[in-house]
């Protein structure tokens, strides 16, 4: 099999297609430049590696991988409202789509649990080990009564009432 050496600017090229916001999809690029998938898909992967954001499936951005919405929120964290909308010129997205996305990376652990449920849950905790140990406490007494039985026995013998 014959092995082809592509440029840097050919490959620099193909990245750009594959990011935002022409999104192009791997097959769709392979059938257009007639470079194959396998290849596309490193170059893409290096890109992805590199810190660059490349969905490269022809999707809708409200489609992308979280990985790649939350390194856009991450990317404009720190933006102004103007920059922030140049932002998503080029990368093809809204603002709106961002801080739904940014809202959606705050929440992502869930709640916080209030100390209450906590105070509830060392309450049962303690009654039931204090359950535990009366429970011991009569296993113990019962034992202690049959041993106890078992050496009268041996000593005097077994009587029978009458």
């Amino acid at each position: 099999m014959k092995r082809i050496r592509y440029t840097t600017e050919q490959r620099e090229w193909a990245v750009q297609q594959m990011m935002p916001p022409l999104n192009r999809a791997v097959v769709e690029l392979a059938k257009a430049t007639g470079i194959t998938l396998v290849t596309l898909r490193t170059w893409q992967a290096v890109a992805r590696a590199e810190g660059r954001i490349v969905p490269g499936d022809g999707q809708q951005s409200d489609r992308w991988s979280s990985h790649d919405k939350f390194r856009i929120v991450l990317e404009t964290a720190v933006l102004s409202e103007a920059e922030l909308s140049a932002y998503c010129r080029t990368k093809g997205v809204y603002p709106m789509q961002v801080a739904q996305w940014r809202l959606a990376c705050e929440r992502a652990n869930g709640e916080a649990e209030s100390p209450k449920v906590d105070t509830t849950q060392a309450q049962r905790i303690c009654e039931l080990e204090r359950a535990l140990k009366k429970k011991e406490e009569a296993l113990a007494e019962a034992a202690a009564l049959l041993v106890l039985r078992k050496k009268a026995e041996a000593i005097w013998g077994k009587e029978k009432e009458e």
